[in-house]
């Protein structure tokens, strides 16, 4: 009994559920269209935004100019030029004042069903025309969100249409209103002999031509201005800095620059020429690329001029840290460099909402490629340990593992070390994590252990006083450790007697050491002399004890003489 109330509650709230959707669904109001609710409302607005827009240099206002247009159909960079092409057509085609003035036949898109309206081409305006040929057509269409716009292929080819009527005069209310754009005053003063339909190669107009190669040549002649500017400044700011001759690097680095200066030159100018789709797609999508290639060699090759200057400074300073910091810095900034500057490529061609898809989509191929980056990622820690831990620093001798030698460089993902056979073995980082490191280059002393020999037949008194000298000797040389040496008669050798050597030598490379070692070998060499003591050598006496056998005779041949 009590499990029927229960089920029959849970129907029963279900039936209020589903009728309280549907009531708030048959309340649901109409969508809101705003200004742009009808075709008049539309033209309206439109008129009004691009009068700010152009007229008064309200750059706001281009946000509810490019509302009234449908661009799905052409390159969103030449929006604003559609824009002011379409208003120079209505301009010269009659004045009407929107806000009171109805639209010519507007009650018939008031109708259920009624999806779009011509405003031209229309009866009214065949006077205007005089016989003209008429390419393309105005049309208002309504959208799925209730909005009138102007259609997508009226858009696509306004220009056409506006090189139709741009020799007519604006309507007489109209004639004070300048052109507005530099594109239109720029196309305005060009003959007709190089403009027009007939006047044009590739869809590109002769006078556009002419402003190609002009804005080429203004590119150039800003990248060597610049080139000259930021050489002289680079050059000044690099000698203040005491970084030493950089001429070289320095115009390496400022010959990219040049060039992103040329490709922003173009892209300002090419929005002038009022080119048609196509055209001004595939320029301004060269010239971005352009740009983008020449942003990112430029920022490669100023992230070299940096190191070189801070790796520089750097050889003056007692600390190594920041060896191995800046070359690890530069392998990381340069990598952010080439991601940013495929990110730029990707939205300068408009690739971004294809692009960025496909990266969110990789599921589980972005665990598979998380596992085959383990690697990657051991690396870069091995790299942050070595930067944080400190275990060696450029210039040290180490012994890691069976590889032993100096270090030359530390890395992104790896460490070079060259051998002292002069052969560059490469670490990855992830094994110096688990690595024993022997750093020999942090020795604060450097053992010598060795044996000198003298001859068997050495007094004693010379004995002890040549022992004697040789601690001396260490005692005031100047690169040996005073508190801790041994200078012993420690064996009877085969040949000699072997003095001990053992003592050790305060000095921050190898090669200083053997200088050093060089040093206080021939000081043991002359205080011999001085006391006459000789070194001995490996000899051997043979005695041959006389045999039973016949003795030679002197007419035998002999095997040796």
């Amino acid at each position: 009994m009590r499990i029927r109330n229960i089920a029959a509650l849970w129907v029963l709230g279900m039936l209020v559920a589903g009728s309280a959707r549907v009531a708030a669904q048959e309340a649901a109001p109409a969508l809101d269209a705003g200004p742009y609710a009808s075709p008049q409302d539309t033209m309206r607005t439109f008129l009004d935004a691009i009068a700010a827009a152009v007229d008064r240099n309200d750059d706001s206002s281009w946000g509810r100019v490019e509302d009234c247009l449908d661009i799905s159909e052409i390159n969103k960079d030449r929006a604003r030029i559609a824009a002011e092409e379409l208003r120079g057509v209505i301009d010269r085609l009659e004045f009407i004042d929107w806000r009171t003035t109805p639209l010519p036949t507007a009650a018939l898109v008031a109708a259920d069903g009624i999806r779009s309206y011509t405003y031209f081409p229309a009866p009214r305006f065949e006077s205007k025309l005089a016989g003209r040929r008429v390419q393309g057509a105005i049309v208002l269409a309504r959208g799925e969100d209730g909005r009138w716009r102007f259609s997508a292929d009226t858009i696509a080819r306004i220009r056409d249409l506006f090189r139709t009527v741009e020799e007519m005069d604006r309507v007489e209310q109209l004639q004070h209103v300048g052109e507005g754009s530099l594109s239109l005053w720029l196309r305005r003063q060009m003959p007709r002999a190089l403009k027009g339909i007939d006047n044009e190669l590739f869809t590109v107009e002769y006078w556009q031509w002419i402003s190609l190669f002009v804005i080429i040549l203004a590119g150039f002649l800003v990248d060597q201005v610049v080139r000259f500017v930021l050489r002289t400044i680079g050059l000044r700011l690099i000698a203040r800095q005491g970084a030493g001759d950089r001429v070289e690097s320095v115009r390496l680095a400022v010959r990219p620059i040049g060039l992103v200066a040329a490709a922003v030159v173009w892209l300002m100018l090419l929005r002038t020429l009022g080119l048609s789709d196509v055209s001004l797609f595939v320029l301004l999508g060269a010239a971005r690329i352009f740009g983008i290639l020449a942003g990112v060699w430029a920022a490669w090759r100023v992230t070299d001029l940096v190191s070189e200057v801070l790796l520089a400074k750097a050889v003056a300073t007692d600390t190594k840290i920041d060896d191995v910091l800046i070359p690890l810095l530069r392998k990381t900034i340069k990598l952010f460099i080439i991601i940013f500057g495929f990110i730029f490529a990707a939205d300068s061609l408009h690739m971004r909402d294809k692009v960025m898809p496909i990266l969110a989509s990789l599921g589980l191929g972005g665990v598979a490629f998380a596992f085959a980056a383990k690697d990657t990622v051991e690396n870069l820690f091995g790299s942050i340990a070595v930067l944080l831990d400190r275990p060696f620093e450029v210039g040290d001798w180490v012994l890691i593992g069976d590889t032993e030698g100096t270090v030359e460089e530390v890395g992104f993902r790896s460490t070079r070390i060259r051998t002292f056979y002069n052969s560059q073995v490469t670490v990855p980082n992830s094994n110096l994590v688990r690595a024993t490191v022997d750093n020999y280059g942090r020795r604060t002393y450097r053992r010598w252990k060795t044996y000198i020999g003298i001859q068997y037949d050495t007094p004693p008194d010379k004995m002890i006083a040549f022992v004697e000298g040789i601690r001396e000797l260490i005692r005031t040389h100047p690169h040996t450790r005073k508190d801790y040496f041994h200078v012993y008669y420690n064996r009877f050798g085969p040949s000699s007697l072997d003095i001990l050597l053992y003592v050790f030598h305060q000095v921050p490379d190898w090669g200083t050491e053997l200088a050093e070692r060089e040093r206080l070998f021939v000081d043991i060499v002359r205080l011999a002399d001085e006391i006459g003591v000789s070194f001995a050598f490996p000899t051997r006496t043979v005695h041959v004890a006389p045999g039973d056998g016949p003795a030679l005779s002197e007419e035998a041949p002999r095997a040796f003489t």
